[in-house]
């Protein structure tokens, strides 16, 4: 079993290049490529902004270009990425084919897109079925993501799209397509409030589950810290994993662990996140 995580919290202090030449030295065997930067949203106004990252700009493919040269150069891949979010915000549907043209560049396998949080399994299929043609031209999967909406007066998440194994199936079967597949956000899963589990999803996604996006919390917030730090208890997790015959990367998105990290202590913390998705790898073998 592999292991690999997600780039952007550290690139937002180290950059991308040196970020996956620390995943390496730390003992990762595959980069998660965030594309978050290439297109800025602002969660208040609901709009667009300005971005100056270099996946916003014309040479997009050259930088995919030089961070999967950058990882093979020191012994590690891409095994998938992240697409922009959220789904809801039409300018950001617009970057989604850039996205997966980035991810077939850098040599990914996998580009997660999420659904749309309040569409229908039948709505969301219409975006995804029209991304799949482009999608099998650069031979790419999409996967689709459970997500979660928040209930302020319940003080706890509430139902958003493939946020229980019903929807999730849902949205599957909607599309029937071989090109869209399963990414299982564990931290996800075990939210108060979504009346659900990893181990209940794992197994009703089966075969299609092909992608993971792994990170501890207290089963209420969606805290996206590193695993054994909080309350989620992943031995069944892992159990479960290996009863389906799971055969994808164990893929970290831990990405609050690095909160608030300096140039001179992100290092450490990498490691300290490979030591724990190696320890989840072992698990998986043992």
């Amino acid at each position: 079993m592999k292991i690999s995580t997600e780039i952007d919290s550290a690139a937002m202090v180290i950059g991308e290049e040196k970020t996956i030449e620390y995943l390496a030295k730390a003992g990762f065997d595959a980069w998660d490529f965030s594309m978050f930067r290439m297109c800025e949203y602002d969660w208040k106004t609901k709009k667009l902004l300005p971005s100056s990252h270099p996946l916003a700009g014309e040479n997009y493919l050259a930088f995919a270009r030089k961070l999967k040269q950058i990882g093979l150069d020191n012994g590690i891949v891409c095994n998938q990425s992240h697409a922009p979010f959220p789904t809801a915000c039409k300018e950001i549907q617009s970057y989604f084919k850039r996205a997966i043209e980035c991810t077939a560049e850098a040599g990914g396998e996998i580009c997660i897109i999420h659904p749309d949080n309040d569409k229908s399994a039948e709505e969301n299929a219409e975006i995804y079925n029209e991304l799949l043609p482009f999608a099998k031209q650069c031979k790419v999967k999409i996967a689709t993501e459970n997500m979660w909406n928040w209930d302020d007066d319940k003080n706890q998440a509430s139902f958003a799209a493939c946020c229980d194994p019903k929807d999730f199936l849902a949205h599957i079967n909607a599309v029937n397509d071989d090109y869209l597949v399963a990414c299982l956000d564990i931290g996800h899963a075990e939210m108060k409030g979504l009346n659900t589990n990893s181990v209940e999803m794992i197994k009703a996604l089966g075969n299609h589950l092909q992608a993971l996006h792994i990170h501890d919390n207290d089963k209420w917030h969606d805290s996206h810290q590193i695993p054994f730090s909080m309350d989620i208890d992943f031995v069944p997790i892992v159990k479960a994993l290996k009863e389906i015959g799971y055969s994808g990367y164990f893929t970290l998105e831990a990405d609050q662990f690095l909160s608030g990290c300096t140039e001179n202590d992100i290092y450490d913390k990498i490691k300290e996140m490979a030591r724990v998705a190696k320890k989840l790898a072992d698990m998986y073998e043992e």
